[in-house]
């Protein structure tokens, strides 16, 4: 069974950094791409970062180029968000999101109806 389990989430200050991690199971990441997507209420889903089954990462979305940090470990099978210069815009449900690709293949999907398995989300808030 394919699993991601999330954490790291909680309440920053606007400024603040916070690391969200997405621990695999199940699957070996060289085998799969993984996408960070986040959910504010109200708004739509939207992709923030993504990381390719070869581990390049490519940012999703304008507002967190920057600021947003993806990064994978294959040997803890977990992949990180680093968050730095967080703002009350950031406050959302953050969630990982895993799509098979070819062994180690260059470039990861931004659609998030690509991505079949996902966290259980993570909440993120940033307020004073």
């Amino acid at each position: 069974q394919l699993q991601l389990v999330e954490s790291g989430g909680g309440l920053v200050q606007p400024g603040g950094s916070l690391r969200l991690s997405c621990a695999a199971s199940g699957f070996t990441l060289d085998y799969y791409a993984i996408g960070w997507f986040r959910q504010a209420p109200g708004k739509e889903r939207e992709g923030v970062s993504c990381i390719s089954s070869s581990g390049e990462g490519q940012t999703m979305h304008d507002s967190v180029k920057g600021r947003f940090t993806i990064s994978g470990d294959n040997a803890k099978n977990t992949v990180y968000l680093q968050m730095k210069s967080l703002v009350p815009e950031d406050t959302a449900v953050y969630y990982c999101a895993a799509v098979r690709t070819a062994y180690r293949r260059s470039g990861c999907p931004a659609l998030a109806r690509l991505y079949g398995n996902w966290g259980q989300g993570t909440q993120v808030t940033v307020s004073s």
